[in-house]
């Protein structure tokens, strides 16, 4: 019934979600300011904001991508090229401090709030999910509409997965990141080489 490559897609994922971003930063400064129940409130949230941004996605994107099958090649083209852009990106970022700054305190359920509303006030999120999903669905796809969804809830679950941890262990992680500021580096430019290949792989893959 719901017909995806999932292989290809939890690899790419695990990539984006693992690389420091707007998020992770986030959820690193609410459990350093006021330990690990913040962060895990504040990642928690993230995520959910993750869910609805899945709804609108696959309701969206799933009609046009059975629409015709060129469609379905220039999503899979764009997504392709999004990735590439990223991966760029990552591999020419300069060697600096990862800055995390402090919070007031604030209750876990305000935290999960603000979470979800950073997630869903960040355009860059609508965007990735229109160019990223679609790549690992079928265009002939019986179910469009559900294998959408089901990728952005695993995406959603994915993520929850990785930044919850580190909600916990931020403290820890951040402080070392800050005295290690080419260790990041690094990240950056082995996570941006492995998305390079993840492009070029699903610009050549064909339909599943």
């Amino acid at each position: 019934m719901i017909e995806v490559n999932w292989l290809l897609f939890v690899a790419a994922s695990l990539v984006l979600i693992v690389t420091p971003g707007q998020d992770m930063i986030l959820v690193m400064s609410r459990s350093i300011a006021q330990g690990a129940v913040a962060g895990i409130a504040t990642a928690t949230g993230v995520c959910s904001g993750l869910v609805l941004h899945t709804v609108l996605a696959a309701l969206g994107l799933g009609a046009l991508i059975r629409t015709s099958h060129g469609l379905y090649l220039a999503l899979q083209l764009a997504g392709a090229l999004y990735l590439a852009y990223v991966g760029v990106q990552l591999l020419r970022a300069p060697p600096r401090p990862l800055a995390i700054g402090g919070a007031a305190s604030q209750r876990p359920a305000r935290l999960f709030v603000d979470g979800a509303l950073s997630n869903l006030c960040n355009p860059k999120i609508a965007v990735f999910y229109v160019a990223f999903l679609p790549q690992f669905v079928a265009p002939d796809a019986a179910h469009a509409v559900l294998s959408l969804f089901a990728l952005g809830i695993a995406f959603a679950l994915l993520a929850l997965a990785v930044k919850g941890p580190i909600g916990l262990g931020a403290a820890a992680l951040s402080g070392w990141l800050r005295t290690h500021p080419r260790a990041l580096v690094r990240l950056f430019r082995c996570s941006g080489v492995v998305l390079l290949g993840l492009a070029v792989q699903l610009a050549l893959q064909r339909p599943l």
